[in-house]
């Protein structure tokens, strides 16, 4: 069912992974009504288990206000000046901190969230592959909680509500379209500590690791990324501002935080549908303020207004919505889900291979 060999093209920015004999099993009319189909699907099934109400999402934020998130601190959103009002303004990337603001500023309540579309751009990339694109396209939700709740289990609690909304939403993908007539998530998934997992593949590169335990467990959730390992090095970046990953947990490890994670047959390797973490507390975010030198952002916008008390203690993160139309729909390039921006030679390739990018 599977394909066990691979052809491999690169060339300066880009990579493809063309599985042999690969052929999709929707068309492009098919697809786009799949994909409206998944997305309303699964917004739903989300909404309802943590209890979340939809809201509108800026593509663009002020700089000044710092509500722009910087994901693994290296990336560099696109800017622009207003001329209207001569003020500086940033295309979001992700809206970890926009929601948490929204949250306060719409008077949510404890165990009340939201969840948006989120569309952003996200330039600098460093390769441009079968699962990355410079557009991004995700359901953004954050979650009111208590300071009791700012726990592993809690963490791990939502993460099964959230997993229970993509093994849902499969089944009825492939109810709607029989073709694709095979299942494939486990029925659990697979809780497991960055520090774990390096101990138990010492030899492996993180993505590597993240291959290796997701081909083993289907569905795997990877707590605590951002902190140093035993080896000096973390798991995968973290900016500073919103998810805590120097917490310590009830098993004594760091972090309050993870990625969800599952395996992708098709291209033989993991695919990641989530990063999500419970936010980072005043202590936490100058504790990593701090580790990470940028302790003069706590006097932004943002930052000042979780200090003193003003926003609520939360969980959140953002869900792919075409890393999961890939994996509901078995397509082998995100390109086949989104429109976004890729060079003539990579359209070429594909053309040539049966990948018929939107």
């Amino acid at each position: 069912m599977y394909p066990k060999t691979y052809k491999r093209w690169s060339a300066q920015g880009e990579a493809l992974i063309i599985p042999e004999g690969y052929h999709p099993v929707l068309g492009l009319k098919e697809t786009e009504s799949a994909i409206k189909l998944i997305k309303d699907s699964f917004q739903q099934k989300l909404a309802e288990k943590l209890n979340l109400s939809r809201v509108s999402a800026p593509i663009s934020v002020l700089k000044r206000r710092g509500l722009n998130d910087y994901l693994s601190g290296r990336e560099k959103p696109v800017d622009f000046t207003i001329s209207s009002i001569r003020e500086d303004a940033e295309i979001v990337q992700s809206l970890a901190k926009w929601k948490r603001n929204a949250l306060a500023e719409y008077e949510f309540n404890h165990g009340e969230g939201l969840y948006t579309d989120m569309n952003a751009l996200r330039p600098d990339e460093e390769v441009l592959d079968n699962l990355h694109s410079i557009y991004v396209d995700q359901w953004d939700w954050e979650l009111i909680i208590t300071n009791e709740e700012r726990n592993l289990d809690h963490l791990m609690k939502i993460v099964k509500q959230i997993y229970s909304a993509i093994r849902e939403t499969e089944k009825t993908i492939f109810a709607e379209y029989p073709a694709l007539d095979f299942i494939e998530l486990p029925e659990d998934i697979k809780f497991i500590h960055s520090e774990e997992l390096l101990e138990e593949y010492p030899g492996l590169s993180p993505s590597d690791r993240e291959d290796a335990v997701c081909e083993e467990y289907g569905a795997v959730f990877i707590i605590g990324i951002g902190a140093e390992l035993d080896d000096g090095k973390p798991h995968d970046l973290r900016a500073a501002d919103y998810d805590d990953w120097t917490s310590i947990n009830e098993n004594g490890r760091k972090g309050l935080n993870g990625d969800i994670l599952v395996w992708y047959p098709l291209l033989g390797c993991s695919l990641e549908l989530s990063s999500m973490g419970i936010r980072v507390d005043s202590d936490a975010l100058l504790r990593q303020l701090e580790m990470k030198n940028e302790v003069w952002k706590k006097d932004i916008y943002f930052h000042r207004r979780l200090l003193e008390g003003e926003l609520p203690l939360t969980i959140g993160g953002g869900i792919g919505q075409s890393r999961l139309c890939m994996l509901y729909l078995k397509k082998a390039f995100i390109g086949e889900v989104q429109a976004s921006v890729w060079s003539d030679d990579l359209r070429s390739i594909c053309r040539g291979n049966n990948i018929p990018v939107l």
